[in-house]
């Protein structure tokens, strides 16, 4: 059973999300603000955040900037705003979905599987005894190293964290060294659906890792742009 950590102060939506989740066999952990969530997520185990964007004193953001900085978990955050910049930068912070007030719970729903889903598949393999350790499967660029097995990434032999996207978005452009694609290719490979209007979201992600693995991310040395087309990491080596 997949525990969920719902981060509200609106009372009212916190207990609405609950019985929507209780109804699909999943277990709720409360909280109605940025404070109690992170004192929560440092006590127990949670698989997946839902957090409201703007909450009085510590907001959404400052939650997931503080989240992120121990915790890979995925976020899904709630917002009344709906502009796509709001979106956006949503998305660069650190969450891995948006979704917008008012929300069909369906749709939440259909979110949070996805989620799940995305971040157990990744679980699983990390868990994976590697008893065969000159197989595993290990993606090199230079100085940046993808070991698939273990789920790490390092530059230069520094640690580097990835929220699960971007993680599986690095893999899969390290697994087509020299193969350039195009973001609507990447949206439907990574989210498994449809890519409609996935240009800002698939770039959004792209800088965030860029930030993480690049020494000069304006200059970059491993993820390039083919203008008009997309995005690749250069040929093997």
């Amino acid at each position: 059973m997949s525990r969920i950590l719902v981060c509200d102060d609106d009372r009212e939506i916190v207990e609405a999300i609950t019985i929507y989740l209780q109804r699909e066999g999943y277990e709720v952990v409360q909280a109605n603000n940025g404070v109690q969530a992170i004192e929560i997520l440092e006590h127990e185990n949670v698989d997946l955040l839902i957090v409201d964007m703007m909450m009085p004193g510590l907001s959404g953001v400052e939650t997931i900037f503080r989240i992120r900085e121990k915790n890979t978990l995925p976020i899904i955050i709630l917002s009344a705003k709906s502009e796509d910049q709001d979106k956006i930068f949503g998305l660069k912070v650190g969450a891995d979905d948006y979704l917008t007030k008012p929300f069909n719970p369906m749709e939440l729903i259909a979110r949070v599987q996805s989620q799940l889903r995305r971040s157990t598949v990744l679980n699983q393999n990390f868990k994976k005894d590697s008893k065969e350790e000159q197989n595993r499967r290990i993606y090199q660029k230079d100085m940046l190293v993808v070991d698939d097995d273990k789920k790490a990434v390092t530059v230069e032999g520094k640690p580097i964290r990835l929220t699960p996207i971007e993680y599986q978005i690095l893999l899969f452009l390290m697994k087509n060294q020299g193969r350039t694609f195009s973001s609507a290719q990447i949206y439907e490979q990574i989210w498994d659906e449809a890519a409609f209007g996935s240009d800002n979201v698939v770039a959004v992600h792209i800088r965030h890792i860029r930030e993480k693995i690049e020494i000069d991310p304006k200059n970059p040395r491993y993820i390039q742009v083919v203008w008009g087309i997309g995005y690749r990491i250069c040929g093997e080596g």
